[in-house]
C-alpha cells in the first residue's frame, strides 16, 4: 500500500512559461511540476544538443589520462577490469573499443564471475592478470572499496586506474588515479553518472581539449545509453544527454551485436525508448553475468561477425528465459517461508535468506519483494559452499547502504549506493544481521512508499495530443519518471481478463465518460477490486498503433478505493508491526490498534456471511467501511487464528481467510490482546 502524493501545479507559471517560450500549456506544467523552470533548463532539457563539463575537473582525470597514454606509447599491455552488470558489461564494451580501435593499445578485458569471485577485484584475478603480462589495470563500475587488491596489485608492479560511481567507504584506495565523482575531494559540477558515464568522460579527457564529442556520442552512444539506464542513474544532465543519443543510435544501430539482439528480443521494427531497453535489452545483457558468464556479453557488443551475434543474442535470450524461471522458484520459496512464519514481514528492513538462492538472480528478488511489502528487502542467498551472498533494495527516502555499512563488523564485504546493496557474509551471522540492521533503524521513523502523481485529470479530457506532448519529456527513467495521472472518483464498470488471464482489461465510467485501461500481471483471482467498486486511478499514456490506426493507450500504475487515508492506515499497521517485533508501545499507540468485542464482532459477522475472505487486508478494510483500521485488523486476526476461530493463509500471492466452526472462546485469553492490555 502506497501513499500517493499529487504535485499541485503551478497554472500561472505554467502558462507564463507557455507564452514565453512558445509550447503547450500542459507541457510547460509538466516541466513546472518537475521543478524545471527557468527558460535555460527548460532549453537544456528539451535540446538534442551534447552539453559535457569538461572531463578535467574530475579529480585525477589528469592523472588517469597521462598514466594511459604512457602505457599506450610503450607498448604495456592494459586490462579493462569490468562487472557483471549491464553497467559494467557496457563500461568495459566502451573503454576496450575505444583503447583497442582509437589507440591501437594492447589491451584485453576481464570480467569476474558472479558466482565464484563476487563484485569487484579479487587477487586470484590479479594473479592471473600478472601472468598475463598486464602492466595496468583500468577498473570500470568497481575499485573504490578494493584497497587491499590494489595494494597487492601494487606490489606485483602492476599499476591501477580506478573509476567508478559508488560511494567510498573508507580511505581512498592507493592507485595511480581514482577517479569517482563521489570522493568527497571531487569538485566536478555533474555527479550523477553511472560507471559507463565515467568511462565515457575518461575517453572524452583522452581526446583531450579538441574532443569530437558528437562523433563519440556517435560511436558510443548506444553502449553508454544501455548501461545508464540499467544502473537506474539520474537521466537529468549529462546522463540524459547520453540516453537522448543512445536512443537515437539504438533506433537506427550499424553495430551488429546490438541489432541481433533487438531481432532475439522482438524490437527491431519497434520504436526504441529508454522503456523498452530497460525491460527488454538490459535484462538480456544482464543475463550473462546472472547465469553463467558475462564475457559473451561484452563480446556480443563488440563482435563484427554476424553469426556471432546472433549466437550470442539467442544464448542470452535463453538465459534471460532461465533467469526468470529461477526467480519464480526462490519468490515461491520465500512465498512458503512467509506462509509458515508470517512474522517476517513485520521487520522495518525484510531480511529473507535460503540455500541454493541463485546469487544472480536475489536482487531482483529482492526489487519484487520491495514493491510488494513497501518497504526495504535484503535478500541472501547460501550456496552449497556455506558462502553467503545478499542483495538489497530500498524505498525512496531510506539509504539503505548506510544501514548496512552500520553493520560492516558482521560483514566480510559491502557496497552499494542508497537505494541498492550488495554484501557479503558468514551464514551464522545471518540473524546478528537481521537483527543489527534492524536496530539501527529502531529510531528511524522510516519513509512511506510513496507513489508520485504530476497532477489529477479528467477523463473527458484525455486524447493523444497530450500524449504527444509528454513524449517530448522522454527519454523517461530515474529522476524523470514516466508522468503518472490521477484520475479520481472513477466507478468499476466492467473487468474481463486478458492474456491467458495473466491481466486485465477494465472499463471506469465517471459521469457520461468511459474509458478502457490495462492492468498488467494481474489477474482476476488477485484483484480485490469489484464491479461498482469508486476508486482512483494511478495511470499513465501513450499511444497504441493497431491495423493502421492509432488510440489512447491508458495502463494503471496503481488503484486505491476512493476516500481511503492510505496515510492513516499505514501508520496503524507500523504500531503493529512495532509490537510484533517487541519495541515498547506508548498507551496511545496501544489505544489504536487494541480492539473490543464489538471489532471482534462486526469483522466474525462479516467472515460469516461472506464464507470467509480471499483479498488483501487493504479490502477488508475497505469491506468494512474502514471502522477498523489495518492495525487493530491485524490484532483481531492473530487473536482469532490463535484462539482456532479462523484459518489464515498468508503469503506473497494470497491472503486467505477461512471461518472455523468453534465453541465460544473467552478473547481476553488471546497473548495479543493480554500484551496489549499491560501497555495501558
Amino acid at each position: 500500500m502506497k501513499v500517493w502524493s499529487v504535485k499541485k501545479p503551478n497554472r500561472e507559471q505554467a502558462l507564463a512559461i507557455s507564452e514565453q517560450l512558445g509550447i503547450p500549456v500542459f507541457l510547460a506544467m509538466l516541466l513546472t511540476i518537475r521543478g524545471i523552470t527557468k527558460e535555460e533548463e527548460i532549453r537544456d532539457f528539451l535540446t538534442d544538443e551534447a552539453n559535457f563539463s569538461d572531463p578535467y575537473l574530475m579529480k585525477d582525470m589528469d592523472k588517469a589520462v597521462s598514466r594511459i597514454i604512457y602505457s599506450v606509447e610503450n607498448g604495456e599491455k592494459i586490462c579493462v577490469y569490468g562487472d557483471y552488470d549491464a553497467d559494467g558489461v557496457t563500461s568495459t564494451a566502451l573503454l576496450y573499443s575505444y583503447l583497442r580501435d582509437s589507440l591501437d593499445a594492447d589491451v584485453i578485458f576481464y570480467i569476474p564471475s558472479r558466482g565464484s569471485e563476487g563484485y569487484g577485484m579479487n587477487k586470484e584475478a590479479i594473479d592471473k592478470l600478472k601472468s598475463l603480462g598486464v602492466n595496468l589495470i583500468i577498473t570500470v563500475d568497481n575499485g573504490i572499496s578494493a584497497r587491499e587488491e590494489i595494494e597487492y596489485a601494487n606490489s606485483l608492479s602492476i599499476d591501477t586506474i580506478v573509476t567508478d560511481h559508488h560511494m567510498p567507504s573508507g580511505e581512498i584506495p592507493n592507485a595511480v588515479a581514482v577517479i569517482d565523482v563521489n570522493r568527497e575531494d571531487d569538485t566536478s559540477p555533474y555527479k550523477l553518472f553511472s560507471g559507463v558515464g565515467v568511462a565515457f568522460k575518461l575517453v572524452m579527457a583522452i581526446e583531450g581539449e579538441y574532443a569530437d564529442v558528437e562523433g563519440l556520442l556517435e560511436n558510443f552512444s548506444d553502449i553508454a545509453a544501455m548501461g545508464t539506464i540499467g544502473d537506474i542513474v539520474p537521466l537529468r544532465g549529462e546522463n540524459r544527454t547520453l540516453v537522448k543519443a543512445g536512443i537515437r543510435h539504438i533506433q537506427n544501430s550499424d553495430r551488429i551485436g546490438i541489432n541481433a539482439m533487438k531481432d532475439e528480443a522482438g524490437l527491431f521494427d519497434k520504436k526504441i525508448t529508454a522503456g523498452n531497453i530497460s525491460f527488454t535489452l538490459v535484462p538480456r545483457i544482464n543475463a550473462g553475468g546472472r547465469m553463467g558468464l558475462s564475457e559473451k556479453s561484452v563480446n556480443l557488443l563488440l563482435t563484427e561477425n554476424e553469426e556471432e551475434a546472433i549466437s550470442i543474442a539467442d544464448e542470452l535470450g535463453a538465459d534471460n528465459v532461465n533467469r526468470q524461471g529461477i526467480e519464480k522458484e526462490i519468490l515461491n520459496s520465500i512465498n512458503e517461508k512467509i506462509s509458515l512464519s508470517p512474522d517476517i514481514i513485520n521487520d522495518k528492513i525484510l531480511v529473507i535468506s535460503g540455500n541454493g538462492w541463485h546469487h544472480g538472480v536475489i536482487g531482483i528478488v529482492a526489487s519484487r519483494l520491495k514493491e510488494i511489502y513497501d518497504k526495504p528487502v535484503i535478500v541472501i542467498g547460501i550456496d552449497e559452499d556455506g558462502v553467503a551472498r545478499g542483495s538489497g533494495r530500498s524505498i525512496e527516502g531510506f539509504s539503505l547502504c548506510d544501514a548496512v555499512f552500520a553493520c560492516s563488523d558482521l560483514l566480510t564485504n559491502y557496497g552499494g549506493h542508497p537505494m541498492a546493496v550488495g554484501l557479503g557474509l558468514d551464514p551464522d551471522n545471518i540473524p546478528k544481521f537481521r537483527k543489527a540492521i534492524n536496530d539501527y533503524c529502531r529510531n528511524i521513523t522510516m519513509p512511506y512508499s510513496s507513489l508520485n502523481i504530476d497532477c489529477k485529470l479528467n477523463p473527458a479530457q484525455l486524447n493523444l495530443d497530450l500524449v504527444d506532448q509528454i513524449k517530448l519529456l522522454e527519454p523517461f527513467g530515474a529522476a524523470n519518471p514516466t508522468p503518472v495521472f490521477g484520475l479520481y472518483n472513477m466507478v468499476i464498470y466492467d473487468i474481463k481478463p486478458v492474456g491467458n488471464g495473466k491481466h486485465l482489461r477494465m472499463t471506469f465510467r465517471r459521469n457520461e465518460t468511459y474509458i478502457t485501461a490495462m492492468y498488467f500481471g494481474i489477474s482476476v483471482e488477485n484483484c480485490s477490486y469489484r464491479r461498482g467498486d469508486t476508486v482512483d486511478l494511478a495511470v499513465t499514456l501513450d499511444r497504441n498503433e493497431f491495423n493502421g490506426q492509432e488510440n489512447l493507450s491508458i495502463v494503471i500504475k496503481d488503484i486505491k478505493y476512493s476516500f481511503s487515508n492510505n496515510e492513516e492506515l499505514i501508520d496503524s499497521l507500523r504500531i503493529f508491526e512495532k509490537f510484533a517485533v517487541r519495541d515498547k508501545l506508548t498507551p496511545d499507540e496501544a489505544k489504536i490498534i487494541l480492539p473490543d468485542r464489538n471489532d471482534f464482532a462486526l469483522i466474525y459477522r462479516f467472515l460469516k456471511g461472506n464464507n470467509g475472505f480471499n483479498y488483501s487486508e487493504y479490502a477488508l478494510v475497505k469491506a468494512l467501511d474502514y471502522k477498523i483500521n489495518m492495525g487493530k485488523l491485524r490484532i483481531i486476526l492473530y487473536s482469532m487464528k490463535e484462539l482456532g476461530l479462523i484459518k489464515w493463509e498468508q503469503g506473497l500471492y494470497i491472503n486467505r481467510i477461512e471461518l472455523l466452526q468453534s465453541q465460544k472462546v473467552n478473547l481476553e485469553d488471546s497473548i495479543f490482546i493480554k500484551k496489549l492490555k499491560e501497555v495501558l
